[in-house]
């Protein structure tokens, strides 16, 4: 199913992710090269991450990311805790949203074996862009922690949390809007940035 006003909003989500997402890349290239840099010496490694996920239809992409861990200790250093919790380290998917892989607002996209397994109602949410932000994302921001305090943190991620993301993220469909977007891109700025000053 496909909804009357996601057809409407789809086109001008496109164009307003393409025109700010070339306008943030141009405005933070040199902090993300600086980033990239650190983390190519803190890591002993490339500073670019890429890894395969899942995007819009199931259709597989490489989501970009500065490197976080050693791949040669598989250690996560504390500068590179530093770039996860304050999620610089996201912010080469700027060129993911230039690209038109992914939007600043949708569904978190996962590695395959979850978004590609979907069936019946649930694969609706295909439909839609993986996003920087959503509200599902929003929910589970401590969800690595959150994982760490469970006995089976792959029974949980599979049984508990993934299925209510895709609760969350078919709600997404149903509400899409621009004022929707809004309102998840504000209460994002309120908990990254608005709650650490």
């Amino acid at each position: 199913m496909v909804l009357p006003k996601f057809n409407k909003y789809i086109f001008w989500k496109s164009v307003i992710d393409f025109v700010f997402s070339l306008l943030l890349i141009f405005v933070l290239l040199p902090f993300i090269f600086v980033l990239f840099i650190l983390a190519t010496i803190d890591t002993k490694s490339h500073g670019l991450f890429s890894q395969i996920r899942i995007g819009r239809y199931g259709k597989p992409f490489k989501i970009f990311k500065v490197r976080t861990i050693n791949p040669s200790t598989n250690v996560c250093s504390r500068y590179g805790r530093f770039l996860r919790k304050s999620k610089l380290d996201e912010l080469p998917q700027l060129f993911n949203i230039f690209l038109g892989q992914m939007s600043f607002v949708g569904p978190r996209p996962d590695i395959p074996g979850y978004y590609d397994k979907l069936v019946g109602k649930d694969r609706e949410v295909l439909q839609l862009k993986p996003g920087v932000t959503s509200r599902a994302s929003i929910k589970y921001i401590n969800e690595e922690e959150m994982l760490k305090n469970v006995n089976n943190p792959n029974y949980y991620n599979d049984e508990v949390i993934f299925p209510e993301k895709i609760k969350m993220n078919l709600e997404y469909l149903r509400s899409f809007s621009f004022r929707e977007d809004l309102l998840i891109l504000r209460k994002t700025y309120n908990v990254y940035f608005k709650s650490k000053k």
